[in-house]
């Protein structure tokens, strides 16, 4: 015989089912809040970049799960085009975590904005001052009065340049120089025949070409800090030297060098260049 369910019955079994529900849903929102947000890493390849999302996400969300395992946080990747975004992101901590270069934007950070350093990549980078295979020029004392090509005016190598060349004797605003916005233009120019000098960074695709463009070094720079990775101050000292303890390790393996440097195109990192790091800001403005 079919069994017949009062209606005050089956107000109970409702009444039950909704506060199960209820419960349900109120223990998965507070395990959401539970979790901590995920860290914003603002990554910046300077005007280097045709790259994608994409490509960025490739390259570097190795190193930000690294960095999520040590802190327990999950890290998201943010390609960050402009400029002016990555350092109105630095002001208003938008990100949680940046590595830029040009290097001038995150001593910017530590100097302006209270940002904490990390560490900067390996090696160093420098101002090389290039010319034909088969120039007389034979040291930087010979680019005296000589025609120069340099990246646009304000750009970050340039100032590098000019700072080193300033160092060396030579004040560049009173020689020839021709300003360009891609540095492979200034080895098409030395080419060319249409300047002596060309000014470039060593970590440049045009300084990979030298050989074959049939060109040489004729001076170094001093070497300055590299690719700098820094981190708001919501994130702690002791978050820091985990992150720092990490970043250190990675080129102790073969196995972490593959998947987490080499994408990147850096040899490891340095955590011991915080000084060099706030004091180029004065080198360069000097």
């Amino acid at each position: 015989m079919k069994s017949v369910i009062s209606p005050r019955a089956r107000g109970r079994r409702l009444a039950a089912l909704l506060v199960s529900v209820v419960l349900a849903a109120a223990t998965a929102a507070g395990a959401a809040l539970a979790q901590p947000r995920p860290l914003i890493f603002g990554v910046s390849e300077g005007t280097s970049g045709g790259a994608s999302f994409l490509d960025v996400l490739v390259k570097y969300q190795p190193l930000a799960d690294e960095i999520g395992r040590v802190l327990g946080r999950k890290v998201n990747v943010l390609l960050v085009r402009e400029f002016e975004r990555l350092e109105a992101g630095m002001r208003e901590r938008d990100f949680d975590i940046v590595m830029a270069r040009p290097s001038d934007y995150p001593a910017r950070g530590l100097r302006d904005y209270g940002w904490r350093f990390v560490a900067t990549a390996r090696p160093d980078g420098q101002c090389l001052l290039i010319v034909k295979k088969d120039s007389p020029l034979q040291s930087i004392a010979d680019a005296k009065g000589k025609r120069f090509i340099l990246p646009e005016s304000s750009a970050y190598m340039t100032r590098f340049c000019r700072a080193e060349l300033r160092d060396r004797g030579i004040a560049i605003e009173k020689e020839s120089v021709q300003y360009t916005r891609e540095q492979s233009t200034v080895a098409f120019a030395l080419q060319a025949g249409q300047a002596d000098i060309g000014g470039i960074a060593s970590y440049s695709g045009a300084a990979g070409q030298l050989d074959k463009n049939n060109q040489r070094v004729l001076h170094r720079s001093i070497a300055q800090p590299y690719f700098p990775l820094i981190v708001s101050n919501r994130l702690s000292a002791a978050d820091v030297k985990a992150i720092q303890d990490m970043l250190v390790a990675l080129d102790k393996s073969e196995a972490t060098s593959k998947a987490v440097l080499a994408p990147i195109g850096i040899r490891g990192f340095d955590v011991g260049t915080e000084p060099r790091l706030r004091a180029l800001l004065g080198w360069l403005e000097k």
